[in-house]
């Protein structure tokens, strides 16, 4: 049909793939639990509707407004990100987009140049290694195991660093593993990028999610000498169950917030103004909302690693940040299951939506075959069910 190249190599999505296979099935009556979709179950909290449906009712949302922003919206990120991360920021650095994926799109396609080098620590988030590409760079994969808290040392950076090597990922709390960086691995992580010159792209949006002794650090606040050259992403979507109306950010130095700004002029223009006023009201607004979603993850995280600790050939580390658990299938590889040969997690996440009507992410897609993603960001009466029904088949 013609389709470009960069379409033809590029994957799509697994998670939103598994979520809408999942949702499918469910239409067809299939009594499907799905573990796929990153996103909370709760309702967005009552105070930021309100403020969508006045701003749905004033003229002046109803047209045009600034490609990196509602001044309001820029202000009210400028703000939290400086008292939530410990990061000094100006309006002018923050560009606002259609969600945090389209954030980090407009960061890779406004930093990198063919040919450049991205280090990106795996298990990863499945859109990194793909927008990197988009941008003509190369994603360099530094796997890590449950062995190592899923956390890249400055050593494998090192090792993997080359004189194209332009920026680097780093995700804490993480998407798929949970996995959260403790504050001195942070620091010395930046310490080694500013003395590199190499970029860090920090992916910040679980960061009010974090349970258990863990604390969140941002790298640009514990690696100050790290911050001329680091983008921080974030967005509404996890901490307030917004993840519909689709607005993300990126907080950047200014001349590259500008370029980032140039680029969505020409591509989106500005993000949906009912769905910003929707955002300001959330960074500005009573807080109660996150911390109860907070204190029911924490208590589904707890139930997700007992249950599928006590799974024989199931090893799972706990959490510390995210709505995931990341446990290893190794132990079930090899086995039979439902008269066929179960050799990867490919095919184990096929069987259990055959047989337990479960949908999993295959580990395959974030870059850990043997591994597969289960999000507890859904109701507790579906993980208790969803979880009992993987014990049945692998049990």
């Amino acid at each position: 049909m013609g389709l470009a190249r960069r379409i033809r190599d590029m994957e799509e999505s697994p998670t939103l793939a598994v979520t809408a296979k999942a949702k499918a099935l469910r239409a067809a009556g299939e009594p499907v639990i799905g573990f796929g979709a990153g996103e909370p179950d709760f309702p967005t909290p009552d105070h930021v509707v309100e403020a969508a449906q006045r701003a749905a009712s004033d003229p002046v949302n109803h047209r045009y407004s600034a490609a990196a922003g509602l001044p309001a919206l820029r202000e009210a990120i400028a703000a939290d990100t400086t008292r939530s991360s410990g990061t000094e920021v100006t309006p002018e650095q923050v560009v606002v987009a259609n969600g945090g994926k389209h954030a980090l799109y407009n960061i890779f396609m406004a930093l990198l140049d063919p040919g450049d080098e991205v280090l990106l620590p795996a298990p990863y988030w499945v859109s990194y290694p793909e927008q990197v590409r988009l941008a003509g760079a190369e994603p360099v994969v530094l796997p890590t195991t449950t062995e190592d808290g899923f956390q890249v040392d400055v050593d494998q950076l090192e090792a993997a660093r080359t004189d194209r090597t332009k920026a680097l990922i780093f995700v804490s709390p993480s998407n798929p593993t949970g996995a959260v960086y403790p504050s001195e691995a942070t620091a010395a992580i930046g310490a080694w990028a500013a003395e590199h010159g190499i970029w860090v792209v920090t992916d910040e949006i679980y960061q009010h999610l974090v349970y258990g002794g863990a604390s969140f650090s941002s790298l640009p606040a514990v690696a100050p000498d790290a911050a001329p050259r680091t983008i921080i992403t974030s967005g509404v979507a996890k901490t307030y169950a917004m993840t519909g109306w689709r607005v993300g950010w990126a907080v950047a130095p200014r001349e590259l917030a500008a370029g980032m700004a140039k680029l969505q002029s020409q591509v989106t223009s500005n993000v949906c103004n009912v769905a910003q006023a929707a955002a300001v009201a959330a960074l500005t607004g009573p807080q109660d909302a996150v911390e109860d979603m907070r204190r029911a993850f924490d208590r589904r995280r707890r139930l997700a690693v007992e249950r599928l600790a006590a799974i024989d050939g199931v090893e799972v580390a706990e959490p510390e940040g995210a709505f995931y658990v990341f446990p290893s299938f190794e132990g079930v590889l090899g086995r039979e299951l439902g008269g066929r040969r179960i050799d990867d997690t490919l095919e184990l996440a096929e069987v259990l939506l055959e047989q337990a009507k479960v949908a999993v992410v295959p580990g395959e897609a974030f870059g850990a075959p043997g591994y597969a993603r289960l999000s507890y960001a859904l109701g507790d009466a579906d993980l208790e069910e969803g979880l009992g029904r993987i014990a049945d088949v692998l049990g």
